[in-house]
């Protein structure tokens, strides 16, 4: 089986689970989701997961500054400066190797925004969305590497 085809099956499989596991823990499945696409646009590999819960992390923890900063430096035109200088810091940060993943910090910052900074329910739904993400790959390229063994496998003929 071709690694996309596995891939897309063990997916679909862990994405229903994925979507069980949120409702039955009150977690917020699109935020999962955003864990799980941020591990997939990523190079891949138990380091890639790492450096997307890390980037995905420190986007939740910028996001929450510019929504906890804005009492203190209001709505207007200070909030929109702040956070040109908070989507700098955030490029900037991928300077240091663990937070070197731009896009997956940007998600993080955009999954607080859109959940309203819940910190305590976005954290482990991007945790356990990229662990799920990492899942996905993982045994899609296991399922395809079995099937293809198997298809390879010279076939016995009987004789009579």
């Amino acid at each position: 089986m071709s690694p996309l085809i596995a891939i897309a099956i063990t997916t679909g499989i862990l994405s229903a689970v994925w979507g069980w596991i949120a409702v039955a823990f009150g977690l917020i499945s699109w935020v999962g989701f955003l864990g799980c696409t941020s591990y997939f646009a990523s190079s891949g590999g138990y380091k890639a997961l790492l450096q997307t819960i890390f980037c995905n992390t420190s986007g939740m923890l910028w996001a929450l500054l510019l929504i906890h900063g804005g009492d203190l430096w209001g709505a207007g035109v200070a909030g929109y400066v702040m956070t040109g200088v908070v989507a700098t810091l955030m490029c900037v940060q991928a300077k240091q190797q663990w937070l070197g993943y731009i896009p997956g910090t940007f998600a993080g910052c955009c999954a607080t925004f859109g959940a309203a900074g819940e910190w305590r329910l976005i954290l482990p739904s991007l945790i356990i969305g990229a662990l799920f993400g990492y899942l996905m790959k993982a045994s899609g390229l296991w399922l395809s590497h079995k099937t293809q063994k198997a298809d390879a496998a010279p076939t016995v003929i009987d004789p009579a």
